[in-house]
């Protein structure tokens, strides 16, 4: 008996051994598949949201061929064009117009065709100019009309055109052939130049008045981050003519001096009347630019980790998480936009994306005092780059390539342009510790979905976020990373910047970035209303001999658009939200606030020339009408014609009426207004719930 109860002991230790064994060696694998995984999100099965979406490269294709065979005139791919050919610049989707689609997607109405907005340059033309057709229905295209005049009110005249990357080529061949053979003593001493150790960065605008197109470009040694490297030399280069042979050189900056041309510059080196600043030449890899670890890792970073997989759903161009869902897509030259957003099944947002990217910049350098990038002309989202895993976003995140067709006739595309990942925050959504007369804890995590693109324009690479927030709020916000612009440090750089290095001016610049909000809050029929806070004296109702300084709410509805556009520097209310036409069960009008968190530097002083093409940097914010023939605030032809700006933003605020019909809000008297439809151009937003 005692043998047989030794023998049941040891079968049951060798099982115990057994099974912990096989659970120290599963320890760390991920769920079973038996293991209860959370319902995906809800999300429409029928493809709606694909009425926003970016054209296929199959559609992109279709688009030039049907042009090609459809225009009548010769077309050189543009990726080989001279000035005086005619090309296709860009192809990108036009979307539908609003009140087409809310038909469709609310209304059970027919789905708008799907249509291709295509640029095309004419330089081979009596008039050159650039048009924009409008190209449908895809996939199988049989029609194109010319919008330009519509969209503009003339035609696009053809110095407007942003450069296309052949003619930055084109140029770079022009300085080897011409410009740098003109001064070769000085190219081969001072600059110890060999046909490929410079870099040439441009400046924009070109010139000081309509129809020049002359730009200064700024020479750094070509190495890693050669941005840090200036060599003290720039050159104005005149490309206005359609035939390059009449390119010339306007004027020459060298170390503080300016001359007529390389051969003056030529000839006051040979002569020794020229103060050289010999530059050290620095490695391949920039030395101190380089991007490489300076050390290892001494320990791996924390990573996140999904327990039962990802809780949100990417089906196409459509997200949907918890609460949300919305449409994605990627415009070749403004970038990463949001449309139809939807809050618990309901719109709150139809569009909002950005808009431009404006840096201005002051030197004592030619090419830094001249500079003011607007980095839609260059494309925003033309000049997205690839995400590294674990490092531009998580590893556990959900990549989507891009597909755009610009400066080639080719379909480019652009893998794991985009993100989407959810994020923990570290803090807690809300929480309370009670310690008086109850003892408990009550907490909520809080996590977030955030959609990136990260775009890589020149030296800046901007991160681009939108972030769904679990409490109904929305953040568009923006980080800038990459390489600082500088010039070459002599005389009084240093009333222009900081000193970064031997020969390098860190100069100094101001960053706007603009957005378009179009919220439509319980219907597209919205009010502005302004919340504040104000002081009253008031007497103690159990002692009336006293007084008491008691703070109360103010209201006011913000009637015209000149009431709703905030000067960057002016006061703005503490408290300033997008009222629906309905009210919650406590009375109060449901609505979105918009917060915004960061504030640009000073804007060019209004009296300058070129101010209007970039007026909607004035406002830290500004609400206007809605109307389809104002679908953006700026136009890619500004950066290269800012004197007559095709688009000009200050042209949208004309005080025309934005109320919708409110009853009595801040004591003034009932209102009554016409019902319109509004949308925000902001810089920075984030949008809180404040009444739902």
């Amino acid at each position: 008996m005692h043998l047989k109860t030794a023998l049941i002991l040891l079968v049951l230790a060798f099982a115990t051994i057994f099974a912990l064994v096989c659970v120290l060696l599963t320890r760390g694998r991920g769920p079973g598949t038996c293991q209860h995984q959370p319902p995906e999100p809800e999300v429409p099965e029928d493809g709606r949201s694909l009425v926003f979406a970016d054209l296929t490269p199959e559609e992109l294709a279709q688009v030039v061929r049907y042009l090609r065979g459809s225009l009548g005139v010769p077309l050189v791919d543009a990726s080989r064009a001279k000035p005086s050919d005619n090309c296709i610049a860009s192809v990108d989707v036009q979307l539908p117009a609003k009140a087409e689609v809310l038909q469709f997607l609310d209304a059970g109405g027919a789905r708008p065709p799907r249509e291709a907005l295509a640029v095309l340059y004419f330089g081979n033309q009596e008039d050159p100019n650039v048009t924009e057709y409008v190209v449908g229905p895809l996939p199988q295209p049989t029609y194109h009309r010319d919008v330009t005049v519509q969209k503009y009110g003339g035609k696009v005249p053809y110095h407007r055109r942003p450069t296309l990357a052949v003619e930055y080529e084109q140029i770079a061949g022009f300085f080897k052939s011409r410009v740098f053979p003109a001064a070769p003593s000085f190219m081969r001493q001072a600059m110890e130049y060999d046909g490929t150790s410079l870099a040439a960065v441009t400046a924009a605008p070109r010139g000081f008045q309509s129809g020049d197109r002359a730009t200064w470009y700024v020479l750094f040694q070509n190495v890693s981050g050669f941005f840090l490297h200036p060599v003290g030399l720039e050159v104005l280069v005149d490309h206005g003519s359609l035939d390059m042979g009449q390119w010339a050189v306007s004027r020459v900056f060298y170390n503080g001096q300016y001359y007529r041309d390389m051969a003056q510059l030529e000839s006051a080196y040979v002569q020794g009347r020229i103060s050289v600043e010999k530059v050290r030449k620095v490695p391949p890899d920039g030395d101190f630019s380089s991007m490489r670890p300076r050390a290892p890792w001494a320990t791996a970073f924390p990573l996140q980790y999904e327990p039962q997989g990802p809780r949100y759903s990417l089906r196409k161009n459509h997200v949907a998480f918890q609460a949300w869902s919305f449409a994605f897509g990627m415009s070749v030259q403004t970038g990463l936009r949001l449309l139809d957003v939807r809050y618990k099944g309901e719109r709150v947002v139809y569009e909002l994306s950005v808009q431009e990217a404006l840096s201005v910049y002051g030197s004592n350098c030619p090419g830094g005092m001249s500079t003011r990038y607007m980095d839609g002309s260059f494309g925003i989202g033309r000049y997205s780059s690839p995400l590294l895993r674990g490092v531009d976003c998580p590893y556990l995140a959900s990549y989507v390539d891009v597909h755009y067709l610009a400066h080639s006739q080719e379909v480019r595309t652009i893998k794991n342009a985009l993100c989407v990942f959810e994020q923990n925050l570290g803090s807690p959504l809300r929480r309370h510790f009670s310690n008086l007369q109850a003892l408990y804890y009550g907490g909520l995590v809080n996590s977030a979905l955030v959609l990136r693109s990260v775009t890589t324009v020149g030296n800046y690479d901007y991160i681009w976020d939108f972030i769904f927030y679990q409490n109904g709020a929305i953040e568009a916000k923006v980080q800038a990373t990459g390489y600082t612009s500088s010039s070459f440090f002599h005389g009084d750089g240093l009333r222009y910047g900081n000193r970064v290095g031997e020969h390098t001016l860190g100069t100094i610049h101001t960053h706007s970035i603009n957005y378009k909000v179009d919220l439509d809050v319980g219907g597209v029929k919205n009010s502005l209303v302004a919340h504040d806070m104000a002081f009253e004296m008031a007497r103690a109702p159990w002692n009336p001999e006293q007084q008491i300084e008691r703070p109360r709410l103010t209201k006011r509805v913000l009637d015209t658009e000149d009431q709703a556009a905030f000067r960057l520097q002016s006061k703005i209310p503490r408290y300033i939200y997008f009222a629906a036409n309905s009210k919650n069960k406590w009375g109060h009008q449901r609505g979105y606030r918009i917060q915004i968190v960061s504030f640009a530097g000073d804007h060019v002083p209004e009296a300058s020339s070129m101010e209007r093409a970039i007026s909607w940097a004035r406002y830290k914010l500004a609400v206007t009408r809605r109307k389809e023939e104002e679908p953006t605030s700026t136009s890619i032809y500004n950066q290269n014609d800012p004197w007559t700006p095709t688009v000009a933003f200050a042209d949208f605020i004309d005080n025309e009426t934005i109320t919708n019909e409110v009853s009595r809000l801040s004591g003034c008297g009932a209102h009554r207004g016409a019902e319109q439809e509004l949308e925000l151009l902001v810089l920075a937003v984030r949008w809180p719930c404040i009444a739902r």
